[in-house]
């Protein structure tokens, strides 16, 4: 094959690597991949489409030979030094306006310093957040661009064609400079933390109702057929019926309550505090998987602490109706933190990032698609510069319906002992974030009192100090 054939090259191919290269290939863009295994190469050219332009090489500089100018070449290696250390390996073999794409799970500090070295090079560099995991690759991701907007018009046509499509619309969009796009994809998977502890705080509930795994299918096959409908409400749906093939029993009963994570989750609580905005509900959900792996000292102290299981003293279809009502509400509650810390950080950290792009790309494909999303595209294209979606009007009704019910089924849930941190943050969150008075003028005075921080005064403009020993 001739040189300057390809569309696309790709350095990584593991599973998502390998999947987005073949989703291009049946977009019909001619793709290559660097990967110095040929058994990689070798399954990723059996796995293409027939008809399709998929090909593999083991030497780096041979396939961004074989690209098309301005080259595109896509970075999905693991996030941190690997990164940088292709980055060296592929500099020398480009030539001006050059694109170099990391795909991977960065954070946005190493793409805002990548974007400045690569530049200095005279090239471009793009950091994406990827959604969807490896089928997502496979068939349409949500797939959030930050950094060069030239580069991203070049990569624009590949882009929409690979993504998720909403009625049509593709799920990509330029989400601001530097390194705006793995920003929105590190909020993101905050946001996902939220909903996935909300959620697992909901199946809790609903066992201590009695609800065993076939009737938890069908409350949430139900739910995802109404206004949960979402990708972690569906895949749950699925999990509940999944037969272990190593016993007779369901493969959730025999799956540790340890629960591991990738980091990112924790990035954006540590960025949060750093703006500051607060996100009670993901911080909440960050804990509860560090908590998990207390194993065995949650075992001794279920000794020290005994009680009579989870049980609550409620009516069966009473207590579903209140666990979906305080989902969807924790639900909203965990997007409006992630959304305001986006809207925060767009303008403390100078990336423009356009909030109406981001609840539009994240529709489909991603991770935390679910038809809340719909509602959420329409109150920002009536109110783009909303700096909290609790302030619109319309999100505003459908927290109305569910907070009573909420405040029920949490109320109970902490008389019954049962952990639901997450839907307790969620409301303490609401109730603050809707006090137009707090008492923390009683912090303010304890500061000045204590460290003559000074404070504030509600009648008099100015700063002031009391000497409040005297």
């Amino acid at each position: 094959m001739s040189e300057n054939k390809f569309d696309f090259g790709l350095v990584g191919l593991g599973v998502m690597g390998r999947n987005l290269l073949l989703n291009m290939a049946d977009h019909g863009y001619s793709a290559i991949a660097f990967n110095r295994s040929e058994e990689k190469i070798a399954a990723l050219k059996a796995a293409a489409t027939e008809g399709t332009v998929v090909d593999g090489v083991t030497d780096l500089g041979e396939m961004i030979a074989r690209l098309k100018r301005p080259r595109k070449i896509m970075l999905l290696v693991p996030a941190g030094a690997p990164v940088d250390e292709v980055i060296e390996k592929v500099l020398p073999h480009l030539e001006s306006d050059d694109i170099i794409i990391d795909g991977g799970n960065s954070h946005y500090t190493d793409t805002l310093r990548r974007v400045k070295y690569v530049e200095s090079k005279g090239f471009n560099f793009i950091g994406i957040g990827v959604s969807g995991g490896e089928q997502g690759a496979r068939t349409g991701p949500s797939l959030m661009p930050g950094g060069s907007e030239k580069a991203y018009t070049s990569l624009k046509p590949i882009l929409e064609a690979v993504a998720a499509k909403v009625n049509g619309e593709p799920c990509v969009d330029y989400l601001g400079k530097g390194g705006a796009g793995h920003y929105v994809k590190m909020v993101h998977n905050g946001i996902e933390y939220g909903i996935m502890q909300l959620i697992s705080e909901s199946y809790t509930l609903l066992k201590a109702v009695g609800l065993n795994n076939d009737d938890l299918h069908e409350v949430f096959k139900t739910w995802n057929d109404g206004d949960l409908h979402s990708f972690l409400i569906e895949i749950s749906r699925d999990i509940f019926l999944q037969k272990d093939d190593k016993s007779d029993n369901r493969l959730l009963d025999v799956i540790s309550d340890k629960a591991g994570s990738k980091g990112t989750g924790k990035w954006t609580s540590q960025e949060a505090m750093n703006l500051p905005v607060a996100i009670p509900t993901i911080d909440a959900a960050v804990a509860g998987r560090t908590i998990s792996g207390y194993k065995e000292e949650r075992v001794k102290a279920a000794d020290i602490y005994p009680r009579d299981g989870f049980k609550l003293d409620l009516p069966r279809e009473e207590a579903i109706q209140l666990i979906h009502d305080a989902l969807y509400f924790g639900t909203i509650i965990s997007y409006a933190q992630g959304l305001s810390m986006l809207y925060q950080a767009s303008r403390e950290l100078e990336m423009d990032i356009p909030l109406t792009r981001v609840v539009s790309v994240w529709r489909g494909g991603c991770i935390i698609r679910s038809s809340l999303l719909e509602v959420f595209t329409d109150a920002y294209n009536s109110s783009p510069d909303l700096p909290n979606i609790l302030l619109s009007k319309q999100i505003a009704a459908l927290v109305e319906k569910s907070i009573e019910n909420t405040r029920k089924i949490v109320a109970k849930a902490i008389e019954a002992g049962i952990p639901v941190a997450a839907h307790t943050a969620s409301i303490g969150y609401f109730d603050a974030y809707r006090t137009a008075y707090l008492p923390t003028n009683l912090i303010q005075a304890q500061r000045d009192y204590f460290g003559a921080h000074t404070y504030q005064r509600i009648d008099i403009p100015g700063t002031f100090h009391t000497e409040w020993n005297s």
